[in-house]
């Protein structure tokens, strides 16, 4: 038997509690449901995925999850993991709207592959640097909280925040405000998760230009189908992301944007392969890179920040989640001091290893 055959498949739930509710505009979250695929070869190397699945997000669960994986674990055993662009298509037909699910199964199979190796997943992906620089995220909640998170990120060296805006009853304007005066210097970009309309998100960024606040990124404003009105927000205002809008290589060509626009590339959207192909046409319209996130470990982070770090080219980083954990069943991965995540460490695979009762 070729030694790269995967001969296993096992997936279990695990949960992870958060220091505080992680918010976006859809909702909360105070702990993190999530799933760890683990995946072995014939000789006996083994590798390891991450589920994040968001259901404010995407409505995406984490027994949705598992029950997505238990169908497609058979197409895997079996399988040749040198063939992984082709085990990505099978299982992406079989599960096609299961996104956590095949990031996880494909990451696993990428981190067996590279352990197997001997080559770090950030090498597979092209090499072209080994350390990125992360923003930190204030979720949604009060204006007192949000300056005194802001300032406080700040203090450890951080230059840029992303801001959750678009939640029911909120206002955003004086929470920005207060965000800017608390941590001057620091690069905002906004995340309202679809959630406004145009004419709301263009007001926003007005009342924001009043105030003296200036606005790096204005991520997903409107509805992921609401294509028409974020090219309205793009004409009218600050540079735009699109993440919802935006979930495949498909969707890249419709969304009619060019620089300074981007795509925020997140490998929970649809799996590895399609973060993987949704930059590349990203870059082939003429659109910037983001890579983003779920409420992932630092399992799924290190491996989005492998693609980032190997790729190059990424303007957005917003791989932040890990400083949220209150204790992590993994170790390993990117160092992380203050802002900077450093992937010079990960030799082989994507370097992270679970511990304690996932182990």
């Amino acid at each position: 038997m070729t030694a790269t055959v995967i001969t296993a498949v096992d997936a279990r739930p695990f949960d992870a509690a958060l220091h505080e509710p992680f918010g976006i505009a859809g909702g909360a979250a105070d702990v993190a449901r999530n799933a760890l695929v683990t995946v072995e070869l014939s000789d006996g190397t083994r590798g390891y995925g991450e589920a994040a699945p968001l259901p404010p997000y995407n409505g995406e669960t984490q027994a949705r999850t598992l029950d997505a994986l238990a169908l497609v674990a058979p197409i895997a055993r079996g399988a040749d993991a040198r063939a992984w662009r082709e085990l990505a298509r099978a299982v992406g037909e079989r599960i096609p709207h299961a996104g956590a699910a095949r990031c996880a199964l494909e990451t696993a199979v990428l981190d067996a592959l590279t352990r197997r190796a001997g080559m770090p997943l950030w090498a597979l992906f092209g090499g072209a640097a080994r350390a990125l620089e992360t923003d930190v995220t204030i979720p949604t909640g009060d204006v007192e909280h949000a300056a005194a998170r802001a300032a406080r990120w700040r203090e450890l060296g951080f230059r840029s925040l992303k801001v959750k805006v678009g939640a029911a009853g909120a206002d955003d304007a004086a929470r920005v405000e207060a965000i800017a005066r608390a941590a001057p210097g620091c690069a905002l970009t906004l995340d309202a998760n679809a959630s406004m309309t145009a004419d709301a998100a263009l007001a926003l960024l007005a009342a924001l230009r009043t105030r003296g606040v200036s606005i790096a990124l204005l991520e997903q404003p409107v509805a992921k189908d609401d294509l028409a009105g974020l090219r309205r927000v793009a004409a009218g205002g600050a540079p735009v992301a699109a993440d919802e809008s935006a979930v495949d290589a498909r969707d890249v060509p419709r969304l009619g944007l060019t620089a300074p626009h981007v795509v925020n590339v997140k490998i929970m959207k649809a799996g590895v392969v399609a973060a993987l192909d949704l930059a590349i046409a990203a870059r082939a319209h003429g659109l910037g890179l983001m890579i983003g996130g779920m409420v992932e470990t630092r399992l799924a982070m290190t491996t989005s920040a492998c693609l980032a770090a190997g790729l190059g080219g990424f303007s957005y980083v917003d791989l932040d989640t890990p400083l949220f954990f209150v204790d992590e069943p993994f170790t390993g991965g990117f160092e992380q001091r203050g802002p900077r995540l450093d992937l010079a460490g990960v030799t082989a695979g994507h370097g992270v290893l679970p511990v304690g009762d996932l182990r």
